[in-house]
């Protein structure tokens, strides 16, 4: 029997009862759209990771646009962020007309490299053709990168900084959660989500209220006083009510869950060390564990292994953003971002989620000793 890399169905049995009361809320009262739910939701979640401000909207990719509209960019600006990512990191820049700057990542972390930050800030300022506008960090795999740093280089260049913790939302990065280490930040609830809803959903975070204030406003088409009484060009980023209630459930386990993939991620790192390379969390900092990302020279062998014993391995990313077809006009070649390259031919990822089976990390660990003793 194929193991679910994702198990929603072992989730759902869980919180059958509760997520039905809650969604039979909202068919009674019939607000499906930006209802009572939306506000209930938007505490608990600033509550949850200590922004002042959480802001429900209708993706993660929405999140981002709406942060990114909040500062006014667009043609001629330069957003720097890491080409090793889901690509709506990248498009939400595009999409309103400004230019994505890709900076390699740090080889261990997999997450965008202060070192190499500096640097493209830098040339893109000397060169002269595009205004140095802000950061777009991703946490990526459910690890943070160093903030501490991005915000230090992003405080002395005048840049403001817009993490994306699409994958990162329930960790942490020295005593801080994700969706407050940034300027503004963002997430995602797609369903495959550590903290997922049963479509699409996000939430933009933010301590500023000046901020807030025009997100909120972006949210529903530019809205004034009202949803008629539009001051400003926006988009239509609402949530769904149901959407709302399915992740007011889910937020009731979200601890206990978090438990469990730091569990399954220490079974995992004792092991497999030796067989391939396992992630590394730098001290202080605590991954969501989004995904269990290791790497190998062997993969294709692992992965046709793994798959002839039911187990489901993916792989993020095989084609880092900068030499995407949609990016070809940026004019990035191979070999221009190394280190993102190569960890692009190398890693994959196993099954981590709650629900896994007990003893999963082990015979893994059998199948690829076997697979390693045929190479």
């Amino acid at each position: 029997m194929s193991i679910p890399f994702v198990d929603l169905k072992s989730q759902y049995r869980r919180l059958q009862t509760s997520i039905n009361a809650r969604i039979g809320r909202v068919l009674e009262h019939g607000a499906y759209v930006m209802g009572p739910e939306i506000g209930e939701l938007e505490a608990r979640l600033s509550e949850f990771c200590g922004a002042r401000h959480a802001i429900a909207c209708s993706s993660g990719t929405d999140a981002l646009l709406l942060g990114l509209m909040a500062y006014d960019i667009g043609p001629g600006d330069a957003v720097f962020t890491t080409p090793f990512t889901f690509f709506a990191t990248a498009e939400a820049i595009a999409l309103l007309g400004a230019t994505p700057v890709f900076v390699d990542i740090d080889r261990r972390t997999f997450n965008i490299d202060p070192d190499r930050l500096e640097e493209a800030i830098d040339r893109v300022r000397q060169d002269g053709r595009l205004t140095v506008r802000g950061i777009l960090p991703v946490n990526l795999f459910g690890l943070a990168p160093d903030y501490d740093r991005i915000n230090r280089i992003a405080a002395s260049s005048g840049l403001f900084v817009l993490e994306d913790a699409a994958q990162g939302f329930g960790g942490s990065y020295k005593g801080r959660d994700a969706g407050s280490l940034g300027d503004v930040s963002t997430t995602s609830f797609f369903p495959a989500k550590p903290l997922g809803c049963y479509g699409d959903g996000g939430a933009v975070f933010t301590s500023d209220d000046s901020l807030a204030e025009k997100i909120i406003s972006l949210r529903i088409h530019g809205m004034g006083a009202d949803k008629y009484d539009n001051v400003r060009i926006g988009i239509n980023a609402r949530m769904d009510s149901i959407q709302a209630a399915v992740l007011l459930s889910k937020l009731e386990i979200f601890p206990d869950e978090i438990r469990q993939r730091q569990r399954l991620a220490e079974q995992y790192d004792k092991a497999l060390e030796g067989l391939v390379e396992t992630p590394y969390i730098p001290e202080g900092y605590t991954s969501i564990w989004a995904q269990y990302s290791v790497l190998s020279d062997h993969r294709e062998i692992i992965i046709e292994a793994l798959a002839e014993h039911g187990i489901p391995v993916a792989v993020y990313y095989r084609t880092p953003c900068h030499l995407s077809a949609a990016f070809a006009y940026l004019g990035y070649e191979p070999g221009d971002l190394p280190v993102s390259e190569a960890t692009a031919n190398r890693i994959f990822s196993l099954p981590i989620h709650p629900y896994l089976e007990s003893g999963l990390p082990e015979r893994i660990a059998s199948i690829l000793r076997t697979a390693a003793a045929g190479t």
